[in-house]
């Protein structure tokens, strides 16, 4: 593309706003488990990733979270709301467990803002025996995997669009996650297999060998 003069109409250096506040959950106590695991075993639930976005829509902001499967770049659950609180990240961890009854061990990663370093969440998370990760302060890219999510929906589903209301937003926004990306939306990483094909595959082998 740079030899031939052609630029990218994404990208656009746009000054984002921080959706977290981790004054209160700096020093000892929130540990990064992910950092320098290689992941050598494509094994899916090993760990999660989760994050929040916000989305613009004629009637003002929504808030999107989504619980992301590191391993195969699934997204396992999502949520939405008005207000970005504790409850939207615990809403989207529980619709995904529901879909997924992610297993004791797993890891669930995210950064350190109020939304996961709440007792509530922490809480909910040990009853299921989820083990709980951070990324280190003012490292956005511990949590690259839910970060690269965002930027491909947001290039591939929201830019140059307009969304009249929240309700059309969230319906746009959960047709191409579930219909498209999820199902359809290939990866050279996974054999050029979508997310929910990859994992299907590999608990099909997985099973024939136990067998």
């Amino acid at each position: 593309m740079e030899e031939i003069g052609l630029k990218s109409i994404h990208c656009r250096k746009k000054r984002q706003r921080s959706l977290t506040d981790s004054r209160k959950s700096r020093g000892d106590g929130f540990p990064n488990l992910v950092r320098g695991m290689t992941f050598t075993k494509q094994v899916p639930y090993q760990a999660v990733c989760s994050d929040i976005t916000y989305l613009k829509s004629g009637e003002g902001w929504l808030y999107y979270c989504v619980v992301k499967d590191i391993i195969t770049g699934e997204i396992l659950g999502e949520a939405y709301s008005l207000r970005m609180t504790k409850q939207l990240a615990i809403r989207a961890f529980l619709n995904a467990h529901a879909r997924h009854r992610l297993p004791a061990g797993t890891i669930f990663h995210s950064d350190r803002g109020s939304q996961y370093t709440s007792k509530t969440f922490a809480k909910i998370l040990k009853m299921y025996g989820i083990k709980q990760s951070f990324s280190r302060v003012g490292m956005p890219g511990d949590n690259a995997w839910a970060e690269s999510f965002f930027a491909t929906l947001k290039k591939e589903c929201i830019h140059f669009k307009y969304f009249e209301t929240r309700e059309q937003l969230e319906q746009v926004v959960f047709r191409w996650t579930n219909s498209f990306y999820n199902t359809r939306r290939v990866q050279a990483r996974l054999g050029y297999l979508p997310p929910k094909e990859y994992a299907i595959h590999y608990a099909t082998v997985h099973h024939c060998k136990a067998a």
